[in-house]
């Protein structure tokens, strides 16, 4: 047998009461899942060559597996679905930080400009150290001697 016939017989044998001669007797009658049994009736599994009491405890056991996998993959589409959401959240949550950090940023750099603007100002409106009025600085006015002879208490005597 190959593999693909050996992992449907398997597939069939994990039902309970199906051995591999009864698995043999489901794949003669052309029932080769777990699926295809579930939806056959009671009388084509008595086709198939399976006793009223047999037939009736796999069609039971082949519905149950089957409504279990259905359950299965139901919940995993279920967790697929959930999970593609709260990445869609996650991302529209980073993408408003990253707004309302820009724009926070935006603002700090703005309020810094303008603190910068009002130094300068002050800075252009304040007279600078070498002013214009003789009362506040006399430096520029003084007359520095060039000897002795030059200097006021010599030429008092």
């Amino acid at each position: 047998m190959t593999k693909k016939a050996n992992s449907e017989n398997d597939d069939l044998t994990s039902l309970p009461g199906v051995g591999a001669a009864t698995a043999k007797k489901l794949k003669a009658a052309k029932l080769t899942s777990i699926a295809m049994v579930a939806k056959a009736t009671p009388s084509k599994l008595q086709k198939a060559g399976l006793s009223v009491a047999i037939a009736g405890n796999v069609l039971k056991a082949a519905k149950a597996a089957t409504s279990v996998k259905k359950a299965a993959t139901a919940s995993k589409d279920k967790a697929k679905s959930a999970a593609k959401k709260v990445a869609e959240k996650t991302k529209d949550s980073a993408k408003k930080a990253t707004a309302a950090s820009q724009k926070a940023t935006q603002k700090v750099i703005n309020k810094s400009q303008k603190v910068a603007e009002d130094v300068v100002e002050k800075t252009k409106s304040t007279t600078s150290l070498k002013t214009k009025k003789e009362d506040d600085r006399k430096g520029d006015t003084i007359k520095v001697p060039r000897s002795v002879k030059d200097m006021p208490w010599f030429k008092k005597r």
